[in-house]
């Protein structure tokens, strides 16, 4: 994502959770558990990101059973996570200041 500017929260979670292969189910849970219930995915956002990832091939298809595809991030995906990660941690670092004002 580094050429197109930041990723979207739905994005890193997306990124995030598929560090360890899952299904869509799956991944709506993993979400959900790694946000502590503060992000719930639905369906329709969930594969229209599946389909954005695949396509920029920062995941691919691991395995398919039928009905149930299983997705894995790529090492370009894992990069562009990290990336990403690191970016979210210069932004709060430059924010303490914040909290030397009170």
């Amino acid at each position: 994502m580094g050429d197109t500017g930041p990723m979207t929260e739905a994005m890193y979670y997306v990124l995030l959770a598929l560090t360890r292969p899952d299904h869509g189910y799956g991944l709506m849970q993993r979400i959900r558990e790694l946000t502590g219930g503060r992000v719930v995915m639905g369906p329709g956002t969930l594969y229209g990101i599946l389909t954005r990832l695949l396509r920029e091939q920062y995941i691919t298809l691991r395995d398919e059973d039928g009905r149930r595809k299983t997705y894995l991030i790529t090492e370009r995906g894992r990069e562009a996570l990290l990336e990403e990660y690191r970016r979210l941690k210069r932004l709060v670092e430059d924010g303490r200041e914040l909290e030397d004002e009170n």
